[in-house]
């Protein structure tokens, strides 16, 4: 597998993508990290898109059946479900924006990468899957500095967070629970390595926040 990895930033992942040669890959998963929008899901609980949806189009995504998801989650494991995944160019942070995406989308989650990844896997005429982990669910509003502070590789600029705290110390609360939030997506995420590869990674490409 080949992994591409955006930075959070649209732009990035659309100029990694045009640099692949799409007769050399079998297929597109898109998987990491997404924004709850249905108020059941909680941080950590999977989705894995039948569609996305943006304003302007929709894509259809292989999903396996309910039936054959039921037997993956162990106890009172993470909530595994097939739904629709809302593709957005922008960060959506609030309560009340998660509530009208949801309204006019009807998606389960939101990510800022599975629409690009779609669009490329539907122009090449290769097959399409995403998976994603809840992170902050609809029910709560990441902080703009959460994701202010991001570096173009993803990495988080520790400065520039301590800095934004010395400027808001009331900030304090709402990152350490996104940090929590985000730090049980990851560890959700490490277990769906099964469902990504399945017994043969093959020649696939990985589209990821």
């Amino acid at each position: 597998m080949t992994v591409v990895c955006s930075g959070s930033s649209p732009r990035q992942l659309r100029d990694h993508m045009s640099g692949f040669d799409a007769a050399s890959v079998r297929g597109i998963i898109s998987f990491g990290v997404a924004g709850g929008l249905d108020p059941s899901l909680r941080s950590g609980d999977v989705v894995i898109a039948t569609e996305v949806v943006t304003s302007a189009t929709r894509f259809s995504a292989l999903s396996p059946s309910e039936e054959s998801l039921a037997g993956i989650r162990v106890g009172n494991g993470p909530r595994i479900v097939t739904a629709t995944l809302a593709g957005s160019e922008d960060v959506v942070l609030g309560q009340a924006s998660k509530a009208r995406l949801r309204a006019s989308t009807g998606a389960a989650a939101v990510d800022m990468e599975s629409h690009i990844a779609a669009a490329y896997a539907e122009e090449n005429d290769l097959p399409f899957a995403a998976v994603r982990v809840i992170s902050d669910p609809a029910s709560r509003a990441l902080p703009r500095l959460a994701m202010d502070a991001l570096k173009p590789d993803g990495e988080v600029d520790v400065w520039k967070v301590l800095r934004g705290i010395a400027r808001n110390p009331l900030a304090i609360p709402a990152l350490v629970s996104a940090g929590r939030d985000f730090n049980r997506a990851l560890r959700s995420l490490s277990g769906c390595r099964g469902l990504l590869l399945g017994e043969s990674a093959g020649s696939l490409v990985g589209a990821n926040l």
